[in-house]
């Protein structure tokens, strides 16, 4: 796998940083594969390295003593996993694993807080960049008390296109299950209603997207905000440009 540059890297933090602080955060960093499962975080355990995602999906998830669980965020090219350690927190209760296999830059904690001291700008970065995950998190609650179950599967569905290449989702019903906290058979019903419209089309372990701006109607005002959050703070957009690996 080629080393990765400020030219050649998909991470929008990444992208972000200035030339000092990217050959600083780089220099002792690893490229690695990040398979379907793998945890990046583990719950109320201090992680040794943050991970800044350059291809796949991961989901930070949160859950109780009964083992119930709902993911509470989505991590793609856009974000980074570990984003406790930007607050000077060693641990956190939620967990942080891949649900679409791909491959990210491994950072040590060491390094990251070394990087954000150095810079301020960079620390102020990474501030925005947990303000969006706290937005994303809030629009999700909003969406969760105000709209119906298809709504808020296309908020979700919009959210992976967003993070993932193409317009085919390899989404699990399990996964899915997990976004919108409900039974896998909830879930294959939702897609038949979202299929009824012609947004997409639903196979096992799959979700193509037939018509974006359907889909979008479809989640009416659930989808958004956090997305707009992003580019005003970050600069960059989220939804990358069709056919674009970059």
């Amino acid at each position: 796998m080629a080393t990765l540059d400020r030219h050649n890297t998909r991470n929008l933090l990444l992208k972000a940083l200035p030339a000092e602080a990217f050959n600083l955060i780089v220099f002792n960093a690893q490229t690695i594969e990040l398979p379907v499962k793998h945890i990046l975080v583990e719950s109320d355990r201090p992680n040794e390295h943050v991970c800044f995602i350059e291809d796949g999906l991961a989901s930070m998830v949160a859950s109780n003593a009964e083992d119930e669980a709902v993911e509470v965020g989505h991590i793609g090219y856009e974000g980074m996993a570990g984003v406790h350690v930007v607050l000077k927190t060693d641990t956190t209760p939620n967990r942080t694993f891949m649900q679409v296999a791909g491959f990210g830059l491994q950072v040590s904690v060491e390094t990251f807080a070394r990087m954000l001291t150095a810079f301020p700008a960079v620390n102020a970065l990474f501030l925005n960049y947990v303000h969006c995950c706290d937005v994303q998190l809030a629009q999700s609650a909003l969406a969760n008390g105000r709209y119906n179950m298809h709504e808020r599967l296309a908020r979700w569905l919009l959210m992976c296109h967003d993070r993932l290449n193409g317009s085919d989702l390899p989404l699990t019903h399990e996964f899915l299950a997990l976004m919108l906290g409900v039974r896998r058979a909830g879930v294959t019903n939702e897609l038949h209603v979202i299929e009824g419209l012609r947004a997409i089309r639903s196979t096992r372990a799959n979700v193509k997207i037939l018509d974006r701006e359907r889909l979008e109607e479809i989640a009416a005002g659930s989808y958004g905000v956090p997305e707009r959050e992003y580019h005003r703070l970050i600069g960059l957009p989220i939804r990358r440009a069709p056919g674009s690996l970059s």
